[in-house]
C-alpha cells in the first residue's frame, strides 16, 4: 500500500481532513466580515472567553458521570463563546472607551476561568492545551459530525446573507437607514464568528483561530478587487493551507495548528512580494472617447495640440 493511499484510509486522517476543509472554508468567511468591520482581532477574544466554557463542559461532566469527562468540552465552549460574542457586540454598540476595557476584562477573564475551572473539574493545565493549540489526534466522529452541522449553518448564514452582512459590515449608517434590522445582522456576524471559534479549536486551537480567520482575507485583499472575490480567495487559501499543514504534521511530528497558521503568513509573505508583478492597475474606461480631454494628468506626456 502506497503512503498516500495509507494516509487518506486511515480513519484518523479522513476525519482530521474533513474538519481540516471545513474549517479552512469557514474561517475566512466570517473574518471577511470581521475585517471589513475593523475587528480582526474578535476571533482572538472569543477564543479567550470559549476557554472558559470548555472547563464548564469538562466541570459538567465530571459531576454528571459522563465519560470521556470531556465529552460536553466543545458544547460548553460553543455556548460560551456564542454568550461571550453577544456581550461583545452589545459592548461594541456603548462607545469605544468602554468597550475596550469591558473587552479586555473578558479576554483575560476568559483564560483565568478557564484555568482555574479545570482544576475544580479535576483535570490539570495540560488537558486544556489541546483545546489551546489544537490537537488533530483528538477529533472524534462525533466532533466531525458536530462540525458538519455548524459549517452548515455558517455557510448558509454566510453566503446567503452575504449581501445584508456586508452592507452592516461596511457602513451600518447607510444600512440602518436602508431598512436593514442592523442589530439583529450585527448579532449574526458575532454568532457565526463564535460557532467558527469553536469548529476550529480542534484544528488550529483557540489561541490560533483568529490568524486562520483573518490572514487568508489579508492575502486575498491583495488582489480581489470585489467583496466577493475577496472571500471566495480566503476561502480557497484557507482549505489550501488547512489541507497543506494536516498532511505536513501526518509525515513530520510537528503541531497541526502552528505550521497551518505558518503556512498561511508564508503564503502572505509570498503573495505581497509578488503582487508588483502580478497585479496590474486596471485599465482607464473613458466613458466618452469622441470627446477630445482637455485637462492633462501629471503622470501623462503632453498631448498633441492642433
Amino acid at each position: 500500500m502506497s503512503p498516500v493511499v495509507e494516509m487518506l484510509t486511515s480513519p484518523l486522517m479522513q476525519r482530521a481532513l474533513v474538519a481540516a476543509v471545513l474549517v479552512g472554508a469557514c474561517a475566512p468567511i466570517v473574518g471577511t466580515f470581521l475585517v471589513q468591520r475593523r475587528m480582526a482581532l474578535m476571533g482572538d477574544g472569543i477564543g479567550h472567553v470559549a476557554l472558559t466554557g470548555v472547563a464548564l463542559g469538562w466541570l459538567v461532566g465530571s459531576w454528571a458521570g459522563v465519560v470521556p469527562n470531556d465529552a460536553l468540552a466543545v458544547p460548553g465552549a460553543v455556548v460560551a463563546a456564542v454568550v461571550g460574542s453577544l456581550v461583545m457586540e452589545l459592548v461594541r454598540e456603548r462607545g469605544r472607551t468602554s468597550g475596550d476595557l469591558a473587552l479586555a476584562l473578558m479576554f483575560y477573564g476568559g483564560i483565568a476561568g478557564g484555568v482555574l475551572l479545570i482544576k475544580v473539574a479535576g483535570g490539570t493545565n495540560a488537558n486544556l492545551i489541546s483545546y489551546l493549540f489544537g490537537s488533530i489526534a483528538t477529533v472524534s466522529a462525533s466532533d466531525v459530525w458536530l462540525t458538519v452541522a455548524l459549517a452548515a449553518v455558517i455557510l448558509g448564514v454566510g453566503l446567503g446573507l452575504r449581501s445584508a452582512l456586508f452592507a452592516v459590515s461596511h457602513d451600518e449608517e447607510f444600512a440602518r437607514a436602508s431598512g436593514l434590522p442592523v442589530r439583529v445582522l450585527s448579532m449574526l456576524v458575532a454568532v457565526i464568528a463564535a460557532l467558527t471559534v469553536t469548529i476550529a479549536m480542534r484544528v488550529v486551537g483557540l489561541l490560533l483561530v483568529s490568524a486562520l480567520m483573518i490572514v487568508p482575507v489579508a492575502v486575498s485583499q491583495l488582489y480581489a478587487r470585489s467583496f466577493a472575490r475577496t472571500m471566495l480567495g480566503a476561502s480557497v487559501v484557507g482549505v489550501s493551507v488547512s489541507l497543506v499543514g494536516l498532511v505536513i504534521t501526518y509525515w513530520w511530528d510537528i503541531p497541526p495548528g502552528a505550521t497551518i497558521v505558518v503556512l498561511a503568513i508564508l503564503v502572505y509573505g509570498a503573495a505581497a512580494a509578488l503582487r508588483p508583478v502580478l497585479r496590474h492597475p486596471a485599465p482607464v474606461h473613458d466613458p466618452h472617447p469622441e470627446v477630445v480631454d482637455d485637462v492633462l494628468l501629471a503622470d501623462e506626456p503632453e498631448l498633441a495640440r492642433d
